[in-house]
């Protein structure tokens, strides 16, 4: 089967081996990827696609990762997530903040890098969703990180 692309915003905090990500994925129904993986599923290729427009939140700690879906999430609110973490990072102070209930990130400066902790709470009444975890996402170079933010804003914008 050919890959099916995603597109959409996201914004990736964290290294290849433990990170979290936040992100609108939008899938292409006329991708040959996602008419084939429909027509398997028997569904039409846009109900595979799904709407484009829900904010998930996905995470991983070697290898051991899972996520979940955050209806209702907006637009303004990742961005407000988003601008709150460039301006913690740009005043170079330890820092939490907040995605709504669902994310914290605690972090302290380390030279030139930020050492990041997340906090990722799914939503209530998932019984078989994953339960609340805390990655150490590592050592993250502070350049790095308010370049993703900012490619993130403007993907929003």
């Amino acid at each position: 089967m050919s890959p099916i692309a995603v597109s959409g915003p996201e914004l990736v905090v964290g290294t290849a081996g433990a990170y979290v990500v936040l992100a609108r994925p939008k899938i292409d129904p006329t991708q040959p990827g996602v008419i084939a993986a429909a027509r398997d599923a028997g569904v039409s290729p846009e109900e595979f696609a799904g709407p484009g427009d829900v904010w998930t939140l996905m995470y991983d700690a070697d290898g051991d990762g899972d996520g979940f879906e955050l209806p209702g999430a907006r637009d303004t609110e990742a961005d407000a997530f988003a601008e709150q973490l460039q301006q913690a990072v740009a005043a170079a102070e330890p820092f939490t903040v907040e995605a709504g209930n669902f994310l914290r990130l605690d972090a302290r400066p380390t030279g030139a890098d930020w050492t990041v902790t997340a906090h990722v709470t799914p939503p209530e009444g998932e019984e078989d969703g994953p339960a609340a975890r805390t990655l150490e996402l590592g050592a993250l170079p502070t350049s790095e990180l308010l370049t993703d933010l900012e490619e993130f804003r403007r993907s929003l914008a």
